[in-house]
């Protein structure tokens, strides 16, 4: 009868740490926020100059399948090595990727001018797009791809900016396909761009 009771009692607080876990699982999933996924080009509303100092909307770029990138000329290794990345997939996609629009956005507006990109971007590969704007339009054109940068102020009284660094696909209607994340493995991503080629 004793043994029976130990038993008993020992499922009861088995059951009930278990109910606890279980709680707690679905409580920390419950809490954690959505993935945000940029708006549809067609549903974006930004502004922006390009290195040409031309202006340039989301209605430019309508038909066309989108390569888009946020980062800054002062980036010391996450932007070029991304660039360099972008330079190499344009040159293996060949003629597939005439169509494609690729567009670095800046989010150091402060510093990366129209000819500051241009300057730049000569490293690259031509057909990479470099788009600017002031603060408050840069601003805007992050919160229509649900991109989050900051000025962080360095210990020599300099600054640099920490940004989201993955690269923006979008199909031609507009719609977002995927992101090529700066981590992920770099034989996936010219796939992942001829998915958006459509």
């Amino acid at each position: 009868m004793r043994r029976r009771r130990l038993i008993l009692g020992l499922g009861a607080v088995l059951a009930a740490v278990s109910g606890t876990l279980v709680l707690g699982a679905w409580r920390s999933r419950a809490a954690q926020p959505a993935l945000i996924l940029p708006l549809p080009l067609t549903e974006m509303s930004w502004q922006l100059t390009n290195h040409r100092g031309q202006s340039v909307t989301p209605s430019d770029w309508a038909g066309r399948p989108v390569m888009a990138f946020f980062g800054f000329t002062f980036c010391p290794d996450v932007c070029p090595t991304t660039l360099n990345d972008i330079s190499d997939w344009l040159e293996a996609l060949g003629p597939e990727a005439a169509p494609l629009v690729v567009a670095l956005i800046t989010v150091d507006p402060d510093r990366d001018g129209p000819q500051e990109l241009a300057d730049y971007l000569s490293n690259f590969d031509a057909r990479i797009t470099g788009l600017t704007g002031s603060a408050e339009e840069i601003a805007r054109t992050a919160a229509d791809f649900r991109v989050r940068y900051e000025k962080v102020a360095r210990d020599d009284g300099d600054y640099t900016m920490n940004h989201t660094a993955g690269i923006f696909l979008f199909r031609p209607d507009g719609r977002f396909v995927s992101i090529i994340d700066f981590h992920d493995d770099r034989r996936f991503a010219v796939p992942k761009i001829r998915r958006a080629l459509g």
